[in-house]
């Protein structure tokens, strides 16, 4: 049948609630505002922005809706992109220590909480998942993370690669979301990014403009 050229890639994005010393989760607000931002900059050819999805900060009370949203892109009304499997996962975290942008390259099988998520669970050295083994596994992402570093660095943004994603909520979403993008055929990314006091809002939202765009290119 008359295919012109690849299938468009479906970009589903994730952020976070508030959680400890951090009232004002930046992600929650650059995932809730992205669809807006991105019709006013102009959709780029190639490129469906899916789900923008808030978690809440917690990790195994939270399963459930995660998988929920994981699950929902591949069965949902998109039948274009659950079949074409052109899907990826964008995840964003805040760190609020950071001063620029970090693309994760890789989550580790390890829950270690520096303090309980937002349910109470503060695991100490638990894998992740039993099956998978040892806390010392990692699984990486299939995306050209130091690529796309390099490109956005080149766009003027305060950017780097990071291998370790931390062994907190960030990271146990993280893992899962790998592990969901490698048993289904799509891909998985996280990023974290610094709170609006170190880069401001105007900023950040282009940055996840940027990085959506470039993932589309770049699949």
């Amino acid at each position: 049948m008359g295919s012109e050229g690849p299938s468009p890639v479906t970009v589903h994005v994730t952020g976070f609630k508030k959680f400890h010393g951090v009232a004002e989760n930046p992600t929650e607000t650059i995932v809730s505002n992205l669809k807006d931002y991105m019709k006013k900059r102009g959709m780029p050819k190639g490129l469906i922005l899916g789900s923008c999805s808030i978690l809440d900060t917690a990790g195994q009370g939270a399963l459930v809706p995660l998988y929920q949203t994981l699950q929902a892109a591949l069965s949902g009304g998109d039948s274009e992109s659950s079949n074409s499997r052109r899907v990826v996962w964008v995840h964003f975290g805040v760190n609020s220590g950071a001063t620029m942008f970090a693309i994760e390259n890789q989550a580790f099988n390890e829950a270690t909480f520096r303090c309980p998520d937002e349910m109470g669970w503060k695991p100490q050295k638990v894998p992740i998942v039993p099956a998978d083994g040892a806390i010392s596994r990692t699984r990486e992402t299939s995306l050209p993370v130091e690529e796309m570093t390099k490109v956005l660095a080149k766009m003027g943004y305060e950017v780097m690669v990071s291998d370790d994603a931390g062994r907190f909520v960030c990271n146990y979403v993280y893992y899962h979301s790998l592990r969901f993008a490698e048993q289904n055929g799509v891909k998985s990314l996280f990023v974290h990014v610094p709170l609006f006091l170190t880069i401001d809002e105007e900023t950040q939202m282009q940055f996840a403009a940027s990085l959506l765009e470039l993932i589309a290119t770049l699949y």
